[in-house]
């Protein structure tokens, strides 16, 4: 296995299998944020919210360096987002951390910080002011939380963007079946080589909530973490989940 387990970046700790290099994201970038994330020690276990390790160890590899909270909320579509939202905070990004609710109605971080809230009403969600300004991490943690209560796969999905070509995938990019429940992986790596051929790392989320963790590949061990992938495949297995058909895709904004 391509391991080093003396690393503690994604970046550092995965070694492409031979004959491949890495791809690296343009500096700044969501994709280079990815790939230079910081991972627990190795054989660190994933554990549920409430801090209990889950039951089978053996479909990851590596365990992301980001907290899941204490509710059952960071699932699948919620870890990209929960990336996503931290990196735009990370570079002050702040007048783009906005989603789409499940709903259609977009909320942003702004509006939260601004002192908006939310009330539900049967299939949407109403919102009020409280007049309460609050610019703190603290509260931008619990907009997250009514991000991932009122978001999902069938939101993320709909702000996505088809992607047809496999020469263009990158970190950051995401699998996604939208449904109740549906699943998401998150590309976090990508290599190269001399004739074009990509693999890939992915991480996901579950549910209960738990750490966000990267996949092993049980179905081609040879190249395992690493995966291949192809937008025309007519299903993609991953370590706990089928996505049928194979639906890779971008978030709007990182078109």
């Amino acid at each position: 296995m391509n391991y080093d387990r003396s690393k503690s970046q994604i970046l550092t700790r995965f070694i492409p299998p031979s004959g491949f290099a890495w791809v690296k994201g343009e500096p700044g970038s969501f994709s280079e944020y990815l790939t230079k994330f910081p991972l627990h020690p190795p054989d660190f276990p994933v554990r549920y919210y409430n801090a209990v390790p889950i039951e089978k160890q053996n479909h990851h590899i590596s365990v992301l360096r980001i907290d899941v909270g204490n509710l059952d909320l960071q699932q699948c579509a919620d870890a990209w987002m929960r990336l996503y939202a931290e990196y735009l905070w990370k570079n002050k990004r702040f007048d783009e951390i906005k989603f789409e609710l499940t709903s259609g109605q977009m909320f942003s971080w702004i509006d939260f910080k601004n002192g908006l809230r939310t009330q539900e009403a049967e299939e949407r969600v109403n919102f009020i002011s409280t007049g309460k300004v609050d610019g703190s991490y603290k509260n931008f943690r619990k907009y997250l939380n009514v991000i991932f209560t009122y978001a999902g796969t069938i939101s993320l999905d709909r702000e996505s963007l088809p992607i047809s070509d496999n020469e263009i995938i990158r970190a950051g990019d995401l699998i996604i079946k939208p449904g109740s429940p549906g699943h998401t992986v998150i590309i976090v790596g990508v290599a190269k080589d001399s004739a074009g051929n990509k693999v890939y790392l992915l991480a996901e989320s579950f549910m209960p909530a738990q750490d966000i963790h990267i996949l092993v590949n049980h179905k081609n061990p040879a190249i395992s973490p690493w995966y291949q992938l192809d937008v025309n495949s007519p299903q993609t297995v991953t370590a706990k989940y089928i996505f049928k058909p194979t639906s890779i895709k971008r978030f709007h904004a990182l078109r």
